[in-house]
């Protein structure tokens, strides 16, 4: 293995492995050609020995969601065992600058972390002459996180939040917020308005889309959020629960109260809805044309048998057998 290929692969890092590093636009090649990266334990799977066409070649695109991207970087690492002479491109843009791409033809799947929005993207695919299959994956939490030393807020209300992220807010201090909180000077963090995250957080709390205050540090890489909270101790910030997890012993998760109560995310109130309204949707799109293509077919289909445990593996609850028959029923229609 090259220096180079080496400094590569170390550096954006993953959430199996026990880093999340990656640049914010920047395209991450899974070139793991050859290489094994990773453990082996779909290399006898069921999958793996009902196929006889290990000499596939080709190159799929993905982009799209940081959130989704582990699912992906976790499906693309071991589908390569299988099939290493398929490059299998994974881009993290945000959900909106994945379905910028995806809408125009430039990507084969595209990772989101919400629906598609209509008219505006489902126009752009359709004035494209692109179809697609909307897939669900699992569910994610998106996590609210304040400094490992702050000790005086373990929960906050949705209300609270409002008020905090609202345009024209001009919080930026703890006492604001809470007459018991102290004195203490915040900032917030949080991802960019090409992140999906950020519009599901601005719809559940703001109660529109895209409805923010600007003036916070912002970025659609999660490390550097976690860098910032982490080393702020007036932070405020949200991202992906599983972000969260591989992070937890740097910063403190807060719980939301929505009026029934202060829940803190977890697996299984993610799973069973009690982390509401924070609770969201994972998906990959795929375009209808590129499953033609024998190698884009099989990744899909690798993504329907793996994906369940992959999606658990990188922190987040993977959906039930049945949306992944529906996934499976919509593939053959």
């Amino acid at each position: 293995m090259g220096d180079w290929y080496q400094h590569m692969f170390y550096s954006i890092g993953s959430i199996r492995g026990g880093g999340l590093l990656f640049g914010s636009s920047v395209l991450l090649l899974l070139v793991l050609t050859a290489c094994g990266v990773g453990n082996s334990d779909f290399e006898t799977s069921e999958y793996a020995s009902s196929r006889n066409d290990s000499g596939m070649s080709g190159t799929i695109e993905i982009d799209g969601s940081s959130t989704v991207y582990p699912i992906s970087e976790a499906v693309a690492e071991e589908f390569n065992k299988l099939y290493p002479n398929v490059r299998v491109n994974v881009g993290v843009s945000g959900t909106g600058g994945g379905f910028k791409r995806f809408t125009v033809g430039e990507t084969d799947i595209s990772d989101a972390s919400r629906p598609m929005k209509n008219p505006g993207e489902t126009s752009k695919a359709e004035e494209n002459g692109i179809k697609y299959a909307e897939l669900r994956l699992g569910t994610d939490g998106i996590s609210v996180m304040v400094n490992l030393k702050n000790t005086f807020v373990d929960c906050l209300t949705t209300e609270e939040l409002r008020k905090i992220w609202e345009p024209g807010s001009t919080i930026d201090n703890w006492s604001q917020v809470r007459g018991s909180f102290p004195d203490q000077k915040m900032r917030l963090y949080g991802p960019d308005t090409d992140s999906g995250t950020f519009d599901y957080f601005t719809e559940e709390i703001m109660g529109e889309t895209q409805l923010s205050r600007p003036d916070y540090t912002a970025s659609a890489d999660d490390n550097v959020l976690i860098q910032g909270i982490a080393g702020d101790k007036g932070s405020l910030g949200y991202f992906g629960y599983a972000y969260y997890r591989e992070s937890k012993d740097k910063l403190k998760l807060v719980a939301v109260d929505n009026g029934s109560g202060c829940a803190l995310p977890s697996l299984t109130t993610i799973s069973s809805g009690e982390y509401s309204p924070l609770s969201r949707p994972l998906f990959i799109y795929v375009n209808l044309d590129s499953l033609d293509r024998p190698e884009v077919k099989a990744l899909v289909d690798f993504y329907m048998e793996q994906g369940p445990e992959l999606t658990n593996e990188v922190g987040y609850v993977a959906a039930s057998t049945e949306v992944y028959q529906n996934n499976m029923d919509i593939l053959n229609e």
